[in-house]
């Protein structure tokens, strides 16, 4: 997808460094409500390039609703697991 829609690609690429940009003050300062917020916002950009699946995002929507601050799918290719931002 990204040779078939550069710009589309280039805005992700923006959204992901945002995210990667505010990661550190937000782990220096343990500042557990923005971590759970770049999770679910770099979970968004798994979904966005299609490597997540049905299984990991019904995970990540049942830890959410269980109270999770944030969630997001890791690990490679379709990832296999999720984790949680949980208070």
């Amino acid at each position: 997808k990204k040779k078939a829609d550069e710009a589309w690609f280039e805005g992700l690429m923006q959204r992901y460094m945002e995210i990667c940009s505010e990661a550190p003050d937000a782990l220096k300062n343990c500042d557990w409500a923005k971590i759970g917020e770049l999770a679910d916002r770099n979970h968004a950009l798994l979904q966005d390039l299609t490597v997540s699946c049905e299984e990991l995002d019904a995970l990540v929507v049942a830890a959410r609703s269980a109270g999770a601050l944030g969630a997001k799918m890791s690990g490679t290719g379709r990832g296999g697991l999720m984790w949680a931002i949980c208070a």
